[in-house]
């Protein structure tokens, strides 16, 4: 018997590659960093392969080799690196690596010496973003640079690449003119006589509502696990995880009884409370308190009070309800319950950070249509 858990559906996995796949000539990249937006990145990353996906794309150099390490051997792609870590470890792993600065290349030569072996790298180019990549004004020396570097033996520049800002956004301007930067920048990678293969920019929303920026390779992540990027479509996606747990305990409790921490919820009437054991130590966001919608018998309820570290409740009304009923947080919304979309309206966040905060807690992950 279980109490609370996070269920993962491979297939719904499976189905959203296999829809955006159709979508592309481009090679695909399952984003899978965040231990799979918390669906769990090696089975995830697995589905994603049964798939189609012909890349896997990760943040850090310990999820790229956690790959490895579980017998990945495609493509897999780590972009986000801090100064001193062992990237000899990567290279000599097959690990492609994002560079976005003359002293992170040094680091890669460095770790090309050392591991015996060139690096596959991807130069990330700042179109916009102000985040991760050389800005346009030092795009020339890092490709003159790694130019030299590649004719040397020591470095094999494999892709080109940047990240939009406003994607999920169709039609807003920034689009547009970071797709211009991104053509200038092509033009001076032309110029430093490199010919990477891989041409990268699109995200789930550029992959799913821009197909000219889709180049040679696109980096689907959210639309991976059934969530959409822009708000008020579906894009034919089937949403992945399903967060519930069974009600602890029931309690007939009296009109103007104060609910949870603080009191911020009283009963207007008498009414049976449900006990559901998952708080913010499992992902619930706190913000839910007094907003959070879960369903739990046939009916859309909203959390009372607030919400524990460990536990909330719901005001049931008459409605019966006993202990060891199913509430559901989030689902896929196809038998009316919240979706992860719902959460993130209520709670005043992103459908991103729902799921992540769901998967890597201490609720077990039950996977549905595991293969292996």
């Amino acid at each position: 018997m279980w109490q609370a858990e996070v269920r993962v559906d491979l297939d719904a996995i499976r189905e959203n590659v296999d829809r955006l796949r159709a979508g592309t000539s481009a090679e695909l990249m399952a984003v899978v960093k965040g231990d799979g937006y918390g669906h769990g990145m090696v089975p995830a990353a697995r589905a994603a392969l049964d798939a189609g996906a012909d890349w896997l794309g990760v943040c850090t150099l310990d999820e790229a080799l956690a790959l490895r390490a579980a017998g990945i051997d495609a493509p897999v792609l780590a972009w986000l690196l801090a100064p001193g870590l062992p990237l000899h470890t990567g290279v000599t792993a097959g690990v492609d690596l994002g560079v976005a600065s003359l002293p992170q290349l040094d680091e890669m030569l460095e770790a090309s010496r050392t591991a015996g072996q060139p690096a596959r790298l991807h130069l990330k180019i700042d179109t916009g973003l102000a985040r991760g990549g050389a800005t346009v004004a030092d795009w020339p020396a890092l490709l003159d640079a790694a130019a030299k570097a590649q004719a040397d033996g020591l470095v094999e520049v494999v892709g080109v690449w940047s990240h939009f800002v406003y994607a999920d956004l169709p039609g807003h301007p920034t689009t547009d003119r970071q797709v211009a930067v991104f053509h200038e920048g092509l033009a001076m990678v032309e110029r430093a006589g490199l010919r990477p293969r891989y041409r990268h920019l699109a995200n789930s929303a550029a992959t799913l509502t821009r197909p000219d920026t889709h180049f040679d390779l696109v980096r689907p992540g959210l639309a991976v696990y059934g969530l959409s990027p822009v708000a008020g479509e579906t894009y034919g996606l089937r949403p992945a995880m399903t967060a519930r747990a069974r009600v602890m305990l029931t309690k007939r409790v009296p009109a103007g009884a104060g609910v949870s921490y603080g009191h911020t919820y009283t009963t207007e009437r008498e009414a049976n409370l449900a006990v559901v054991p998952l708080g913010y130590a499992d992902g619930v966001p706190r913000h839910a308190s007094n907003c959070g919608p879960v369903q739990l018998g046939g009916v859309r309820r909203t959390i009372s009070g607030r919400v524990c570290m460990d536990q909330f409740v719901l005001d049931c009304g008459d409605d019966p309800v006993a202990a060891g009923d199913v509430a559901t947080l989030f689902g896929s919304g196809f038998e009316g319950e919240p979706t992860a979309d719902d959460w993130a309206e209520a709670v005043g966040t992103i459908n991103y950070e729902i799921v992540t905060r769901f998967g890597s807690t201490r609720v077990p992950r039950v996977y549905d249509g595991d293969r292996a």
